[in-house]
């Protein structure tokens, strides 16, 4: 697949269900190396779902999300809380390793700054965290989440000095 170029901007209302979509398929595509075929399932949900993310988009409770598009297509997307905690950054599975998560992690750090922030923290997956890693975060401990009835292994990170 040829290189297409992205550009990095606010998410909208109407990029709820494109959005679910990636997250879900994401997630069963990309984490499966990672997480159990049960693990993963459960993570995922049982369906894409708009509405859940038609809220988030929304900005409840200081949230604010960015997607990165190419050839209008939503290809990744991240969500910054006010306090600083980097709560999703998913790269479609056709679409890794093409620097999307870096220019949303770009996208993500200078809103941070915006906002006079000095510290971003995230639960990384096992997936996620060598590229968290690589970009200037730091471990602060593994952790074991429970959700949906699955255990889950995380790294809880932070980045400081932004």
């Amino acid at each position: 697949m040829g290189s297409v170029p992205f550009e990095v901007r606010g998410a909208t209302a109407g990029d709820a269900p494109a959005v679910a979509d990636l997250f879900y398929y994401t997630i069963l595509n990309v984490n499966v190396g990672d997480y159990t075929g049960d693990q993963v399932e459960a993570w995922a949900g049982p369906a894409p779902d708009a509405g859940l993310w038609r809220g988030r988009i929304a900005g409840h409770g200081g949230r604010r999300m960015f997607v990165a598009t190419a050839d209008e297509e939503i290809v990744g997307f991240a969500e910054l809380e006010e306090d600083g905690h980097l709560d999703t950054l998913y790269v479609h599975h056709e679409h890794q390793g093409r620097g999307i998560a870096s220019a949303l992690l770009d996208r993500i750090e200078a809103e941070a700054r915006r906002l006079g922030l000095v510290r971003l923290y995230t639960e990384a997956s096992i997936t996620a965290e060598p590229f968290f890693r690589a970009r200037g975060f730091s471990v602060v401990r593994p952790q074991l989440v429970e959700f949906r009835g699955h255990t889950f292994r995380n790294f809880v990170m932070e980045k400081k000095n932004l």
